[in-house]
């Protein structure tokens, strides 16, 4: 067993990434599991050990995602599940924001309940070709014409795998209306620290008892760690070699997939 292993002592709650962790998306399926991933959920909810499923999927809302998953075979409940949107909502209620939305269309109804009108925010999630030169610009002149811009984004992914390559994520052109209208974007999922600690609370552990099991160096890894959590990296979904020499994140351990570290992690338990 790898070296690292004997960290991993202690844990009472794992948080799990989904797209390219337990399975990658596109397809006419809507996605193909890794091999390994089904069996390895359900090893993790037999093992006593608390389970969260933290994900910056924001191109459907959280309850078709979930059944998506469900339809793929996997044990998953919408309650154990924590997403950008329904945060986001949370937050935009609580500051009386009204919202210009770009973000998919399977997403929109989310945000039902909010006031759109006269906007004074923009949400951003992964609009995938709802980015069109025509919305980025709309949103931007909503942005530029307020006093106070405020910019939302549900996660800074910089791309992420679906089955036939890797596709542009939130993150970058997140980027481009920062630039454009000289502001900072409020980030609603991971990497931020309120993120993760969400998912904590609803578990009710410590960051130091939890594992973050990612294929995001940055998001994942690295919003763990900063959040006092220790995290393993997968070398399937949007993993590149390179990873590995990453300047400023370092995992806790990598491993080939879920199935594996999940067998790690409960031989600890045993210990």
């Amino acid at each position: 067993m790898a070296e690292w292993a004997a960290r991993l002592a202690g844990a009472r709650a794992v948080v799990l990434d989904i797209s390219g962790v337990l399975y990658d998306s596109g397809g006419e399926a809507g996605g193909v599991p890794i091999p390994g991933s089904r069996e390895a959920v359900r090893k993790l909810k037999a093992s006593g050990l608390k389970l969260r499923f933290c994900t910056n999927e924001t191109q459907a809302t959280r309850e078709k995602f979930v059944e998506k998953l469900q339809r793929l075979g996997f044990d998953i409940l919408v309650s154990e599940v924590t997403a950008p949107a329904p945060a986001a909502c949370r937050i935009l209620k609580e500051r009386n924001l009204r919202p210009h939305l770009l973000v998919h269309d399977d997403l929109v109804p989310e945000f039902d309940q909010l006031d759109k009108g006269n906007p004074n925010c923009v949400v951003l999630g992964d609009a995938a070709d709802n980015f069109s030169y025509k919305n980025l610009n709309e949103a931007f002149r909503v942005l530029i014409g307020l006093e106070n811009p405020i910019l939302i984004s549900l996660g800074r992914g910089r791309y992420y795998k679906e089955t036939d390559g890797l596709k542009l994520d939130v993150g970058a052109y997140m980027k481009a209306l920062e630039y454009a209208c000289d502001i900072q974007a409020e980030v609603v999922g991971k990497p931020s620290k309120m993120f993760f600690q969400s998912a904590l609370a609803e578990m009710g552990v410590e960051p130091q008892q939890a594992i973050m099991i990612g294929d995001d160096i940055v998001n994942d890894v690295g919003g763990a760690q900063q959040c006092g959590m220790r995290a393993l990296q997968v070398r399937t979904g949007k993993y590149r070699p390179c990873d590995e020499q990453h300047p400023e994140v370092t995992p806790d351990g990598y491993v080939n997939n879920l199935a594996e570290a999940v067998d790690i992690i409960l031989k600890q338990l045993d210990k």
